[in-house]
């Protein structure tokens, strides 16, 4: 059914609105970075240190959050957060880092701690935990390497598996997809956590399974249409693989819109992140990543000489006409 969302064939010439679309996405890169680094983002406690406590209703009544929220921040200084944490009856609270060292940290959950059970005694405590600075900044450290190592192996291995113009174009169309992440983020002033930098892998684990599929189209259509120009080539490619990508694209929002509206407040982050992760992954796949080809200048003939030098049928005893090439 999804796939006849799209018809069986099309001819979308989609290499002829590069321009526009690269210009697009260089205006939204720009943005992006300059709201990084004017606005910032709105760190969790991953990321900059505080306190979470869990706590648990156990009436069988759904916890009254607002009460929850107004007895825990007149117990502490700065900014406390509450929300559902699995069932409605169970609250993660969560409390902005302390003035002073750990010894002020243990003193705040201990007050809140004590401050619910005494106003509100059909909470029960679970358990608690403190994120000191240290901690924080290395899981920030973490999280930028993680991505960036995921990145270098992406490069690294469509470079072997294609050409260097396949590389560079996956890596150009992933950076894309995760600095838009990053200026969504800052734009609307989500929390951005842990949960935030999976969300970011597991982007960069969709845009790169989407610009595979058409790249390898690409290589499939070289070989079969040898007088064809490489732009009428790319917009064959992306034809061919447009409704493969929309049946993923929908099908993966379905289950995100679920998560979104069934998932609580703990997953709303992820959610968001990796819904908007797909719909810039869909888009740099056809719009970012197939014209870097013909700005890197793809040639053709390495790609055939690549392909008849592995191809078992092709008798490599007699001269080809792109033997002087490997000269």
């Amino acid at each position: 059914m999804l796939l006849r969302l799209v018809p069986e064939k099309t001819d979308i010439k989609f290499l002829a609105m590069r321009k526009v679309a690269l210009a697009f996405s260089a205006i939204l890169l720009v943005a992006s970075v300059a709201l990084f680094f004017t606005r910032g983002l709105n760190y969790g406690i991953d990321f900059k240190g505080g306190v979470n406590l869990f706590m648990h209703s156990t009436n069988g009544n759904a916890a009254d959050i607002t009460r929850i929220r107004t007895i825990s921040a007149a117990n502490v200084v700065g900014e406390v957060k509450v929300k559902e944490f699995g069932e409605n009856t169970e609250v993660l609270i969560s409390i902005e880092k302390q003035p002073g060292g750990s010894k002020e940290q243990n003193d705040a959950l201990k007050t809140v701690q004590e401050a619910l059970i005494t106003a509100m005694p059909e909470l029960s405590f679970q358990s608690s935990e403190v994120i000191g600075p240290q901690v924080s900044g290395e899981l920030k450290r973490d999280g930028m390497i993680a991505i960036t190592i995921a990145i270098i192996f992406v490069l690294i291995y469509i470079w072997f598996r294609f050409e260097w113009q396949f590389g560079l174009g996956a890596v150009v169309a992933l950076m894309h997809d995760i600095i838009l992440t990053v200026g969504f983020f800052s734009i609307t002033g989500l929390e951005f956590n842990l949960s935030i930098i999976a969300a970011l892998l597991t982007i960069v684990g969709y845009s790169l399974n989407d610009t595979v599929v058409v790249y390898d189209r690409v290589r499939e259509n070289v070989r079969k249409f040898r007088k064809m120009s490489m732009e009428d080539m790319l917009d064959l490619s992306l034809n061919q693989t447009l409704s493969r990508t929309m049946m993923t694209s929908v099908t993966t929002l379905v289950a995100l819109l679920a998560l979104f509206f069934l998932g609580g407040e703990v997953l709303r982050g992820f959610t968001d992140a990796m819904i908007w992760g797909v719909l810039v992954g869909t888009y740099s796949s056809v719009f970012v990543a197939s014209p870097m080809l013909l700005i890197f200048k793809l040639k053709r003939e390495s790609l055939l000489m690549d392909d008849e030098k592995h191809d078992p049928t092709v008798d490599k005893s007699k001269p080809t006409p792109f033997d002087h090439f490997q000269g």
